[in-house]
């Protein structure tokens, strides 16, 4: 039996979920400005045990993942969780058939970046993924063009949100989905792992 967060009936909950290897102040943006333009009333960060388009070696520890996120992502409304590894899910579409149990109590939005988006083609059963849960997409840097033109984005077109009111996203049938601008930020996980193997 999985633990979720504690939550308040009829809440507004963001799923932001990724490997955090490690995570950095722009994943800490993305959730601020997810929390402010979708009018979330918090923010899960779903830290995954295993990206399966990663190898493992890429994935790092989870435990070590897990506390430093917990350490970064610190705000009233963030709330970092291991509720993934609970559920023994390594793929985005079996977490939220597992959430949607609690959609009945709370209202879901899946928060990815653009650069989540120009791939989600790739990943198991997306198609699923875009059935369960309205997605809430931010821009990244060098994202954004490719990931609009990307095969989900344009198989999703007819089902946009307008990005002036992307919180009414939260009150639409899925598949529904939004792209949210926001100032953009440098950092990326894969170039502080790649300073770091440099480093002495």
């Amino acid at each position: 039996m999985i633990k979720p967060p504690p939550f308040g009936r009829g809440q507004r909950i963001g799923l932001f979920g990724g490997s955090f290897n490690p995570a950095h102040k722009g994943h800490v943006m993305v959730a601020l400005y997810a929390l402010k333009r979708l009018q979330l009333d918090w923010v899960w960060w779903l830290v995954s045990p295993q990206n399966p388009l990663k190898d493992a070696k890429d994935t790092g520890d989870y435990d070590q993942r897990l506390a430093y996120t917990r350490s970064l992502a610190r705000h009233p409304r963030f709330v970092v969780t291991d509720i993934e590894r609970q559920m023994k899910s390594r793929y985005t579409a079996d977490t939220l058939e597992q959430m949607m149990r609690y959609g009945k109590s709370a209202r879901f939005v899946w928060i990815m970046g653009a650069d989540s988006l120009k791939d989600l083609h790739h990943w198991h059963h997306w198609l699923d993924i875009i059935d369960d849960m309205a997605l809430a997409v931010l821009a990244r840097p060098g994202y954004s063009i490719r990931a609009l033109g990307s095969k989900a984005a344009v198989r999703l077109a007819r089902t946009r949100a307008s990005g002036e009111r992307p919180a009414s996203i939260l009150k639409k049938r899925p598949p529904a989905w939004v792209f949210v601008t926001m100032p953009l930020r440098p950092e990326s996980s894969t170039a502080i792992r790649k300073r770091r193997n440099r480093s002495p």
